[in-house]
């Protein structure tokens, strides 16, 4: 059973976001905060929160691999699938971006929770 993904609009242009020197804005997406990465040419959408003890995802950074690591315990992910890079076997939370002419848009599963998109 396929699941539909509607894409909500995040931002008018990149270039609007508040990019803190670490590549890692903080954007709201249907009442809750999540994250944006810009590694190279492309933008990720991931949870606000590390999975492993909470820390604040916004904080932390990207490494020359395009890893994300946590400020509170250096945990890596990968911003492409979320798979931990760093071996403790975590799952960050991330969704699909779209850069369109209209605007930045973050996807999500129709009627789903925030256990959206594994």
């Amino acid at each position: 059973m396929s699941r539909k993904i509607s894409f909500y609009k995040v931002a008018d242009h990149p270039n609007e976001l508040e990019w803190a020197g670490n590549d890692i804005a903080v954007v709201e997406l249907k009442g809750k905060k999540i994250c944006l990465g810009r590694f190279g040419e492309k933008l990720f959408a991931f949870a606000y929160k590390c999975p492993h003890a909470g820390g604040i995802l916004a904080d932390g950074y990207i490494d020359a691999l395009g890893n994300l690591v946590c400020p509170l315990h250096r945990y890596k992910y990968s911003l492409e699938n979320g798979r931990n890079t760093s071996g403790e076997g975590y799952y960050l939370k991330h969704w699909p971006v779209e850069l369109r002419e209209e605007g930045v848009f973050v996807g999500m599963e129709e009627g789903g929770s925030w256990n959206f998109f594994h």
